[in-house]
């Protein structure tokens, strides 16, 4: 008798996973690709400054994930009036988070830009250990705030874009969005090789120079998308209103999100600010090492967001056997992908080195491209356990547990990685590679709770779901 497949692994399931995730991981992919492109073009004409860009965006990131996740509710409740029959009413959801994402922007804008130099004076001056680099903390610690100001200037049209985004593939027009952020990639990477590369008898900037690519792509795309949005799309048309806890639930859909993603966001660019405590040097070899690291996870995010729409889907049933099943699918295609892309990692590591910084390139005496094929090793192993945090996760939000997934990811980056990276690589001075242990750590055991926290969750019965509380996973 021939073996039988488990449940999870049906064909069909198997093709409507891959159907839902390769849309989303391309689409995904454009952001991190914006991100390889400014550090990439620093590897090769000004290595030294990768640490002022990944460093400045240690305030940044964390605003942007806070907003990420509150404008979730924008998608969430699109997609259900768009479920019900209702897309021509759903103007009044996009307006009420363009609102949102122009407050939050514009407030974060204004906490940010007065206070940078006094905050990063304070990160790299007066509470960061002695320092043995070449240049002087004070000069770190003007350059970031300089490139943290440029990239806030943008910080508004981020929050616009993203709701813009979320508002369109709501309205299952996704590709779109994938052909404004692949032009906003080769729009940056033109202006990187001006500002950064010197081409086209434009002055080399740096770090400054990528900002400015960054910034000027983002008010692009910003302001394609909302002509796209604008025309094709009844965001801007008279709509019926909402009930009155409609609001509520739009800003209070995303909460979960916000805290997960503030808790890795802030804490994986915290770990850029502990490696430049040590050197410039440590900070672009391990910047480098993590930045493949968010490249893979484009690829995992795919793969998570299209578990949490089926899982969602079967709880919307009330099916448990369909939550688990497709839980378990998630996890398993996590698992492959993550063997996939390690292994390539790792075969690929002195290459792909070679491609984000100049074969040559040396900083406070360290040969850049050997170091960073060392990390690529541990960045190829424990890749997989990003993903897994990331699958399980979002297949437990999509049942409803919002806060103790989110609990977990506070406990692992603020918890473990941080005190562990800190303590590695300065006190024990194992410099970048201790740093990368300590991350590799915190991903090791943010994945593996995510996951025993997903099967204990699959053991439980699915309760029915209050009408109108359906979650739609971004």
């Amino acid at each position: 008798m021939s073996a039988r497949l488990p449940a999870w692994a049906r064909p069909s399931d198997i093709a409507d996973l891959l159907r839902l995730s390769v849309p989303i991981a391309f689409t995904r992919m454009s952001m991190m690709l914006m991100h390889m492109t400014d550090a990439i073009l620093l590897g090769q004409f000004a290595p030294g400054e990768l640490a002022y860009i990944l460093s400045a965006w240690l305030p940044l990131g964390i605003s942007l994930g806070l907003g990420i996740g509150i404008l979730l509710g924008v998608q969430v409740l699109t997609s259900e009036l768009s479920g019900q029959g209702q897309e021509a009413d759903s103007g009044r959801v996009f307006r009420r988070g363009l609102m949102w994402a122009i407050g939050l922007g514009g407030a974060l804008t204004l906490l940010i830009v007065p206070f940078a130099d006094m905050f990063f004076h304070w990160l790299f001056v007066s509470v960061a250990p002695p320092s043995h680099g070449a240049i002087a903390p004070e000069i770190v610690a003007a350059e970031t705030a300089s490139v943290t100001r440029i990239l806030a200037i943008a910080l508004v049209g981020h929050m616009i874009s993203q709701t813009c985004s979320y508002y369109l593939e709501a309205l299952r027009r996704p590709l779109l969005v994938s052909a404004v952020m692949y032009g906003g990639v080769a729009l940056n990477l033109i202006i990187g090789l001006g500002l950064v590369g010197g081409f086209w008898g434009l002055p080399q900037m740096g770090a400054e120079g990528a900002a400015w690519a960054t910034t000027v792509t983002r008010i692009g795309i910003t302001l394609v998308l909302l002509v796209l949005v604008y025309r094709l799309t009844p965001a801007f048309r008279p709509s019926a209103p909402g009930t009155p806890e409609e609001a509520r639930r739009q800003l209070s859909v995303g909460t979960g999100t916000a805290i997960s993603n503030v808790a890795e966001w802030g804490g994986f660019n915290m770990t850029f600010v502990i490696a430049t405590w040590i050197s410039l040097s440590a900070n672009a070899v391990y910047g480098y090492a993590t930045q493949m690291m968010g490249l893979c996870f484009m690829f995992y995010l795919g793969i998570a967001t299209a578990t949490s729409v089926r899982v969602a889907e079967g709880v919307g049933r009330g099916d448990q056997l369909a939550v688990r099943n497709a839980g378990r699918l998630g996890v398993v295609a996590t698992l492959i992908m993550g063997a996939g892309l390690g292994l390539l990692v790792v075969l690929l590591r002195e290459p792909l080195s070679i491609l984000l910084v100049r074969e040559d390139a040396e900083l406070g005496g360290v040969m850049l491209a050997p170091a960073i094929a060392f990390l690529l090793i541990f960045a190829g192993i424990i890749t997989v356990f990003d993903g897994l945090q990331a699958t399980a996760s979002f297949a437990l939000r999509a049942q409803g547990m919002v806060w103790l997934p989110s609990a977990i990811h506070l406990g692992s980056f603020f918890v473990v990685m941080l005190p562990l990276c800190y303590w590695l690589g300065i006190t024990l001075e194992r410099g970048p590679r201790g740093v990368m242990e300590g991350a590799c750590v915190a991903l090791i055991f943010a994945g593996t709770l995510q996951v025993i926290l997903l099967e204990w969750k699959a053991a439980r019965p699915v309760k029915e779901r209050a009408a109108g509380t359906v979650f739609v996973p971004h």
